[in-house]
């Protein structure tokens, strides 16, 4: 989720700043950020903080909702699950079961593990 996220912010501010008729330059200046940095939060190399987001919103006359994609009706493509659900779902039982075990069950439930997952 982090690379998307990157990703996203950085072409929803590309777009922005392009819009405006701005260079990467002068929204650096006024953002009060090094021009290498928003480069890189345009390339989506980097994560602004949010001090930085919230700067970034006020150059480029932009909703922070928009900036990360939150202002249209399904959820921003950087917010997808890696994984399916049940199976999240299904890891995180595993661990809250596992996390009651003594040291030898545990041990036993690793030896387990380890073996069902051998080809």
């Amino acid at each position: 989720m982090d690379a998307a996220l990157k990703k996203y912010v950085g072409k929803a501010a590309r777009a922005a700043r392009r819009h405006r008729g701005l260079t990467q330059a002068e929204v650096a200046r006024r953002a009060m950020l090094a021009e290498g940095v928003y480069g890189r939060i345009e390339r989506g190399g980097m994560m602004p903080s949010l001090p930085t987001v919230l700067r970034l919103c006020r150059v480029l006359k932009l909703d922070a909702n928009t900036l990360l994609g939150f202002t249209a009706p399904t959820p921003p493509p950087w917010f997808a699950p890696s994984r399916p659900p049940e199976e999240h779902t299904t890891v995180r039982a595993v661990i809250r079961t596992a996390r009651r075990l003594g040291r030898r069950q545990l041990a036993a439930l690793g030896t387990m593990a380890r073996a069902m997952t051998q080809p």
